[in-house]
């Protein structure tokens, strides 16, 4: 009788041994290597090379390092504020209510393709909708060239970022407020608290679980960024790796560069992903560590 169970589980056991475990086992092996698309046949051994490199004399991998960090402080507060505020507003509206849901959802789902050609039409230089706007309206005499100069491109990919997930974390955030007891409001509106107040004193709190996995997720998220920012400059038909001045360069973009364009380095290129790996087990961490400790204190 025990055999069944093992039969049934045995598909989901094979695929993961297969398409999971096996690919990541064989890619940390080859991140002590020096394989390259030169010499197919040939793995040389070479240690801890590709790591020291990475981490000492690599000044492209800690550009894209800080390039992934500045796009995810300029996107993450900004997208958890806009769905928090979502979610609340969705709470006080009675029709329309699943349609605007649906709207504002759907930029989640679509396709990263689709995302960075709508962006890169947006934010042309010299028929974009948005220069055409800020033209007309008088903010400025010429066009801006959004997506040509470092100062700029960032900008238009945490825009970018916002847009695509907003609408996920107002979902999570609508989930969350859905849990919070009506009694709470009513007590605090019988002791006098106005609309601010019990939003601060009451929702807020309440909503912590929920905060503390939309930051998790939305810096795991971060640091994995690469279709957004890769199809927006391929939109506006740029090959520049990382946009002008690698501005717009984030790791799994140095990552895909490295291990399939730029002479197809298989070994380097697998240290940079485990290398991402450990980035992100020990933001993941310490992010753990402080929200839990500001929540104790409370």
């Amino acid at each position: 009788m025990a055999k069944w169970p093992w039969i049934f589980l045995s598909p989901f056991i094979l695929s993961y041994l297969c398409f999971m475990l096996y690919p990541t086992v064989y890619s940390l092996f080859v991140s002590f290597t020096g394989w390259t698309a030169a010499n197919i046949l040939e793995k040389p051994y070479v240690g801890f090379k590709n790591y020291i490199r990475i981490f000492t004399a690599d000044p492209l991998f800690w550009k894209a390092v800080g390039n992934t960090a500045k796009l995810m402080l300029m996107a993450m507060p900004l997208t958890i504020i806009a769905g928090l505020l979502m979610a609340v507003l969705m709470q006080n509206i009675r029709k329309g209510k699943q349609m605007i849901q649906t709207i504002n959802f759907l930029p989640y789902v679509i396709t990263p393709i689709a995302i960075g050609l709508l962006f890169a039409f947006m934010f042309d230089w010299n028929v974009g909708l948005v220069n055409t706007a800020l033209v007309k309206i008088g903010l400025t005499d010429k066009n801006i060239n959004w997506l040509g100069t470092p100062q700029h491109a960032p900008t238009v990919v945490a825009l970018m970022i916002v847009w695509k997930n907003f609408g996920y974390f107002m979902v999570l955030y609508m989930a969350g407020l859905s849990t919070i007891p009506s009694d709470l409001y009513e007590a605090a509106k019988v002791d006098g608290a106005n609309a601010a107040q019990s939003f601060f004193k009451i929702t807020l709190p309440m909503l912590r679980p929920i905060t503390v996995f939309v930051v998790i997720n939305g810096v795991i998220g971060g640091l994995q960024l690469f279709d957004e920012a890769q199809q927006v400059f391929m939109g506006a038909g740029s090959n520049a790796v990382g946009g002008p001045m690698r501005s717009c360069l984030t790791v799994i973009w140095y990552f895909y560069d490295t291990s399939f364009k730029n002479n197809s380095r298989y070994g380097y290129g697998a240290a940079i992903a485990f290398s991402l790996f450990i980035i992100i087990a020990a933001v993941s961490l310490i992010n753990v560590r402080v929200l839990n400790r500001k929540e104790d204190r409370l």
